[in-house]
C-alpha cells in the first residue's frame, strides 16, 4: 500500500487506537493492497469520547463495546453499586481503543 494512504488512514484514525499500536497497525497496512484500504475504512470504530460521554450520562458504554454479559451484570447491580459506574467512567477511552485494535486486527487477518 502506498506511504499516503497508510499515513492519511492513520492521521484520521489514531485517536482511536492505543498509542503502543501505531507501529504494529502500520506495518499491517504495508503488507495490504491498496484495495483493502476502502474496506478498512468502511468498517466501524468506536470514538472514545463518545464512549466516554455515554459512560458518564447513562453507564451503558459496556453494550457499545459488545460487551454484553457485562453490561447486563452493571446495570443489574446499579453500577455495581455506584463504584463500578466510577471505574467505568475513567477506563472508557483506554477500553474503547483496545476494542478498536481488536476490530482492526481482525479485519486485517481476514484480507
Amino acid at each position: 500500500m502506498e506511504k499516503q494512504k497508510i499515513d492519511f488512514f492513520l492521521m484520521s484514525n489514531a485517536d482511536k487506537f492505543p498509542p503502543m499500536a501505531i507501529p504494529t497497525i502500520k506495518d499491517k497496512l504495508e503488507k495490504l493492497d491498496d484495495d483493502k484500504l476502502y474496506l478498512l475504512q468502511g468498517g466501524t470504530l468506536r470514538n472514545p469520547t463518545t464512549i466516554l460521554i455515554i459512560a458518564i450520562l447513562l453507564g451503558w458504554d459496556r453494550f457499545f463495546l459488545e460487551d454484553i454479559g457485562l453490561g447486563i451484570l452493571k446495570v443489574l447491580t446499579c453500577y455495581g453499586f455506584g463504584i463500578w459506574g466510577i471505574i467505568d467512567m475513567f477506563t472508557a477511552m483506554d477500553r474503547t481503543r483496545q476494542f478498536n485494535y481488536r476490530k482492526f486486527i481482525e479485519m486485517t487477518s481476514y484480507m
